[in-house]
């Protein structure tokens, strides 16, 4: 490895490209797994792969485990892993929205942790929604009380991402009374191992353990692991909707359009057989791929940005409406173009669909909703009037 790749991004492509091409990653290429804990820990290892040649390591300042280059690096990452048919290592997706805060906010815990992070040893998961508090992040419950060099945290997480798998918990308490909203929230790191802390994975409608609720008990977390000073809470929480809004909607740009030619591939290899397509077969795809182009257009943007150490403001609901848009249409139309092959083949291509037509349900909910996302869009980016109180 070269550490002009830091500073010449083409070049940096040009060498990753070159890698991927190899037959040293095949294990990954077009394997399904029977569970999310075994993707998870399979993906891990194509990390400790990435790691081993510093390929993942670009993008990330060189005190948190990096080889220095900035947010560019990642995107290209991602989208010479999908060019290449190999997935976006699952771990990754978490990476890129706790990763930045914790460096910027706790940066002993970034030096200390955020390496093995890159090299797939551990990963984390993030905990900020409750059962009553979901989108309304100020008005979480789960209190964390201070006693002495610790944090005595007592409450409950759901829909906590990678929850079922994680090393550790990043998660948003609150410090403050309950009439301090948002003001009296602090974000802080805890180990899953820790007693007092119990997970219980949330099998989706597909089966999959993507997300657990997490219950704290009397559980004694160091004051050493917040992330940001207390009551600094909704500040680092603003700073990571930065990357949750744009890296990880590139990310998932960039795997949504392997599937997409991943699906062309096998229908493709179906009408040389013989099949007939639905009549606006050829006009859906060509829709789909109009709409990641386009999420990729707006995502660059946004990218660009945090490359240049610029806020990300309410624009970037934009990309969050349209990653949930493109997403829903993609695995839409693969149900219907795999047509009986989608609801009854026993095999793991299918099973892979159609796990993931069922979490594209959640699209435009998960980080959010849609709804709040046009409201921030109004409200802050289009300066509409506020509607009318009946």
């Amino acid at each position: 490895m070269t550490g002009g790749f830091a500073t010449d991004l083409t070049a940096y492509r040009t060498a990753l490209r070159e890698y991927l091409s190899g037959d040293e990653l095949g294990d990954w290429r077009s394997r399904h797994y029977s569970t999310t804990e075994e993707r998870i820990a399979h993906h891990a290892l194509l990390m400790g792969e990435l790691y081993h040649g510093g390929w993942n390591r670009y993008g990330w300042p060189v005190e948190a485990g990096g080889l220095g280059g900035d947010e560019r690096h990642r995107a290209v990452l991602y989208d010479e892993l999908a060019a290449a048919g190999l997935p976006v290592p699952t771990p990754h997706l978490l990476l890129e929205t706790l990763g930045p805060p914790t460096i910027r906010f706790a940066p002993a815990l970034a030096a200390e942790y955020l390496p093995n992070y890159l090299r797939g040893g551990e990963w984390w998961g993030q905990g900020f929604s409750e059962p009553e508090a979901g989108s309304d992040l100020a008005s979480l419950r789960c209190r964390a009380r201070r006693d002495g060099d610790n944090y005595i945290l007592d409450g409950q997480k759901i829909w906590t991402s990678h929850g079922a798998t994680a090393t550790r918990l990043v998660c948003l308490v609150r410090t403050g009374s309950p009439e301090s909203r948002h003001r009296g929230l602090s974000m802080i790191m805890v180990d899953a191992d820790t007693p007092g802390v119990s997970r219980r994975p949330i099998s989706l409608a597909s089966g999959a353990n993507e997300l657990a609720e997490i219950f704290f008990d009397n559980v004694v977390v160091p004051a050493s692991r917040l992330i940001g000073e207390e009551g600094q809470g909704w500040a680092v929480a603003m700073y990571l909707l930065q990357y949750e809004r744009a890296m990880y909607a590139w990310l998932s740009a960039a795997e949504a359009s392997r599937r997409l030619r991943e699906l062309c591939a096998q229908i493709g290899s179906e009408v040389e057989e013989g099949r007939r397509l639905p009549g606006d077969a050829l006009a859906r795809i060509g829709d789909c791929h109009a709409q990641l182009v386009a999420l990729r257009a707006r995502s660059a943007a946004t990218v660009r940005k945090l490359a240049a150490g610029e806020t990300v403001g309410p624009e970037a609901s934009v990309d969050k409406v349209l990653l949930a848009t493109a997403e829903i249409a993609l695995y839409d139309l693969s149900r219907d173009l795999l047509g009986p092959d989608f609801l009854f083949a026993p095999t793991g291509a299918a099973d892979e669909w159609r796990g993931e037509w069922w979490y594209s349900r959640s699209a435009t909910i998960l980080g959010g909703s849609a709804e709040i996302q046009r409201t921030i869009l109004a409200d802050h980016v289009l300066g509409l009037p506020k509607e009318a109180a009946r």
